[in-house]
């Protein structure tokens, strides 16, 4: 099974950067993409950027721009980082990682959460 842990969320105002940052753990996998995803209130889950192991990344053009996406491979850590942020960036933003067991089966798993808040 895979652990994803999120860090970085928080409250910011509007125009400043965040960097959030989530880590894979776990046994008897391999990572194949990693990437963030974002859920205001009322709304559905919605992509945000990903990152597959070829390095093509995929972002909302939402975001595009503002956002980089990034990933450490060694430590198994995506990252998202964030300028020029707006009040709608305001959600509770998720890690996501698919992985391919040792057993051979793929799988997505997510993170727990982390809030972002940003106030105009």
């Amino acid at each position: 099974q895979v652990q994803l842990v999120e860090s970085g969320g928080g409250l910011v105002q509007a125009g400043r950067s965040l960097r959030l940052s989530c880590a894979a753990s776990g046994s008897l996998f391999n990572i194949n993409a990693m990437g963030w995803y974002r859920q205001a209130p009322g709304k559905q889950r919605e992509l945000v950027a990903t990152m597959p192991n070829s390095g093509v990344t995929n972002y909302a053009d939402s975001v595009k721009g503002r956002c980089t996406i990034s990933r450490d491979n060694a430590k198994n850590t995506v990252y998202l980082q964030m300028n020029s942020l707006k009040p709608e960036d305001t959600a509770v933003y998720y890690c996501n990682a698919v992985a391919t067991m040792r057993v051979g089966a793929i799988r997505d798993y997510w993170g727990q959460g982390t809030q972002v808040t940003v106030s105009t």
